[in-house]
């Protein structure tokens, strides 16, 4: 599949970068400049009227010298930024929506395996948690599996150190050259001395936040065929990322725990709603043989380019549009529906607002207002 795919040129490369780095632009918003304006830089051209149509004043969008330089950065330390058109981006990470248009890779070229489970649990974990941890990467690893995580203390890091020799696939929710936690440091230069991988979506020198931690999340569940909890509190990332396996169409299993260990109560919650119960990594190998999330249909790899006569919209259905959109999530369709303006001006005056800065979106195909 991949040989099909082009590499993107050094000046089409640094233009991917500032687009999407630049302020108020997301994947999915990357999408849909590209698709609407033909490529990155003609994209990065229209970006100051499309803002200034949504209402805002001032768009940031980094320089050509600054992309240079975060290419430069990642290169020093070995690792390489890869597109989405590209050879080498993670096959399973195209079929989310939203899939990053660019990763930042370190180590080996695990990240093309098409293999993968995720497993994911609590960062207190019990000594019996990170036993089975352990237990179901190495097992996995012996049926061909690789295991992808996301480096956190805990469950996280029992699952990457047991599958070292076989090679494991680390997620990180800031730059990789800014590791976290810092207590695992070791562990993320073992896995790439060892052949593994580290792969990021935030540019390098970036400090991990606590709201980019869901983000890492939905990118080991995208990065997997299916996701196992091994130990989770009733609230924690651990069922996040569960659910954003869910609505990437992925398989989802838990280990079962005792009622009695609040950490066992996100497991065996899932359990009960419907997530296939683990004893052991057979259980997860006979569910996944079949796993195919390119044949899911849920998301589209390649959109439409629509012509601009037909993404014009009014000034009457930009007023139309902001009166009906709330701070509630609403479905883009209902919007639709509800506005009667055509889908092709509806998707750009979404995209007006979104880079003015006031528009945020969840879900993938739910908007709302900004607080």
């Amino acid at each position: 599949m991949d040989a099909t795919r082009s590499r993107l040129s050094p000046d089409q490369r640094v233009a991917w970068l500032r687009l999407i780095r630049t302020e108020n632009v997301g994947p999915a918003t990357f999408r849909t400049l590209i698709n609407r304006f033909g490529s990155a830089g003609a994209a990065l051209d229209a970006l100051p009227d499309l803002a200034r149509r949504g209402g805002g004043r001032y768009i940031s969008v980094p320089s050509q010298s600054q992309a240079e330089d975060e290419i430069a950065a990642a290169e020093k330390i070995g690792a390489r930024l890869i597109a989405i058109s590209e050879p080498g981006y993670p096959p399973h990470l195209r079929h989310i929506a939203g899939p990053p248009p660019l990763v930042t890779v370190l180590g080996g070229d695990l990240a093309t395996h098409e293999r993968t489970v995720g497993i994911v649990g609590a960062r207190n974990a019990s000594t019996a948690g990170r036993r089975m941890a352990q237990m179901l990467a190495r097992d996995l690893a012996a049926a061909g599996y690789i295991a992808v995580s996301g480096l956190a203390r805990g469950v996280d890091a029992a699952a990457h150190e047991a599958a070292l020799a076989t090679g494991t696939i680390a997620v990180m929710a800031g730059g990789l050259d800014k590791l976290y936690p810092e207590a695992n440091i070791p562990l993320a230069q073992a896995i790439v001395e060892q052949g593994g991988v580290l792969l990021s979506e935030m540019p390098m020198g970036w400090e991990p936040r606590a709201r980019d931690f869901p983000r890492r999340n939905r990118l080991v569940a995208g990065l997997s065929l299916g996701v196992v909890i091994v130990e989770a509190a009733k609230r924690s990332g651990s069922l996040i990322t569960a659910r954003l396996a869910l609505e990437q169409n992925r398989e989802v299993f838990a280990v079962p725990g005792s009622p009695l260990d609040p950490r066992a109560e996100g497991g065996n919650a899932l359990i009960q709603q419907g997530a296939k119960l683990i004893t052991g990594a057979h259980d997860i190998v006979s569910e996944l043989a079949h796993a195919r999330p390119d044949q899911a249909g849920l998301f589209e790899t390649d959109d439409i380019e629509l012509p601009a006569a037909d993404m014009q919209a009014s000034s009457d259905d930009r007023t139309r549009l902001v009166e009906a959109l709330g701070f509630t999530p609403i479905a883009i369709d209902t919007l639709i529906q509800d506005t009667g303006i055509p889908a092709p001006a509806m998707q750009m005056l979404l995209l007006e607002l979104e880079l003015a800065g006031r528009l945020e979106r969840s879900g993938g195909q739910l908007v709302a207002l900004k607080g």
